[in-house]
């Protein structure tokens, strides 16, 4: 069954190349991105592997954990990463599971039989430290992901979470919020003394509340 925003995310237990782990333990009580990749020694998960431990300090600004997976065995990650280093310039710094027995590929609902009975596609799923999914997103295997674009969504996820907003087309932290549509007037001015810029009453813009703080 496909897993739904608001599911709790499936717990495993899982050999990676940082050994046995158990998913809902090692995210511990901060935030998570779980991304599969269809086979290793494959060229666009290479690419993309390694921009993700590129990127790894930009997660963990964000308290948040990466961790890959694919359908091959460890001891094929463990010559994969050998090229991610030599290829992408940067070692693999995060735990990828081995996947061999599509365990945690079908717990998942990662494998796509139309698209291909065997391998995974190129599944995201980001979770909260509630253990619920707040994202998912799902490329083709010719197509590799935009990891920018998901710290950016993590900034947007955060965000609200924490305040009530939500964040306009292509936001990017530092940006102007909207003020939620469930929150009145009343309760705003409460929120925020300062007022807002009013489009239409449906759309009320005010500064983004965590401007002051730097994450990139």
């Amino acid at each position: 069954m496909a897993i739904r925003l608001g599911d709790t995310a499936p717990d495993f237990t899982a050999e990676t190349t940082d050994g046995t782990l158990n998913f809902h333990e090692w995210l511990g009580d901060g935030w998570g991105v779980l991304f599969s990749h269809p086979k290793d020694y494959t060229p666009v998960c290479t690419t993309e592997l390694g921009r993700v431990a590129a990127l790894k300090s930009e997660f963990e600004k964000r308290n948040c954990k990466v961790i890959g997976l694919s359908v091959d065995p460890l001891k094929d990650h463990e010559g994969w990463s050998e090229d991610i280093a030599e290829t992408q310039g940067t070692a693999l710094n995060f735990p990828l599971i081995a996947d061999a027995n599509r365990e945690v590929s079908t717990l998942y609902d990662m494998i796509h039989p139309n698209a291909d009975d065997t391998f995974t596609v190129r599944s995201v799923f980001v979770i909260g430290p509630d253990k619920k999914v707040k994202l998912t997103l799902t490329y083709p295997a010719s197509t590799g992901r935009n990891f920018d674009e998901l710290l950016r969504v993590i900034d947007s996820l955060q965000l609200t979470s924490e305040h009530q907003v939500a964040t306009p087309v292509d936001w990017n932290k530092g940006q102007s919020v909207i003020i939620v549509p469930s929150i009145s007037n009343e309760e705003a001015s409460e929120k925020w003394p300062n007022g807002w810029e009013e489009l239409k009453p449906y759309l009320r813009l005010v500064p983004d509340p965590t401007a002051g703080e730097t994450t990139t």
